[in-house]
């Protein structure tokens, strides 16, 4: 059923306080596996949607399509700031995270919904097992809240 007058987005604020409350019944780290899960599905059924399964893209065109669909235009999940290899890594730099908005400076939350939809973009792209980790974080000092990919 379509929602003619509230349409396909809703409060970033709803969706914070649903994850905290996961939080409250299963635990923290139930939780996280269950929310990068949920985020991988959404990012592959995003690659899908902006065709680019099997496409043969650099990392910057990869972000700029990834960067429009999940941030200020699209579903504002987050902004994607720039993709880049280090060796056998690949970085991913973003910002204004779902998951860092209304948390105090030095929070510990990692952003596993937003890792796992940038996660789920990059497997279905590359056609790859990605190993996935939140390595450096706003809310702890970062510039970015930074994602490294690793092929497993």
């Amino acid at each position: 059923m379509l929602r003619p007058i509230l349409g396909d987005f809703s409060s970033i604020t709803c969706f914070k306080l649903a994850i905290v409350g996961m939080e409250d019944a299963l635990g923290e780290k139930a939780t996280a596996i269950a929310l990068i899960a949920a985020g991988r599905c959404r990012g592959k059924h995003l690659a899908k949607e902006l065709s680019l399964t099997a496409a043969n893209l650099s990392l910057d065109d990869i972000a700029s399509q990834v960067g429009f669909a999940l941030g200020k235009e699209g579903t504002r999940l987050c902004l994607i700031n720039r993709m880049e290899a280090q060796g056998n890594v690949i970085k991913v730099y973003t910002s204004e995270t779902l998951c860092s908005t209304g948390e105090a400076p030095g929070s510990e939350r990692k952003c596993s919904y937003t890792l796992g939809a940038v996660w789920g973009v990059l497997e279905q792209t590359f056609g790859k097992r990605l190993q996935g980790k939140h390595t450096e974080s706003v809310l702890r000092g970062g510039e970015y809240d930074v994602f490294e990919f690793t092929e497993l």
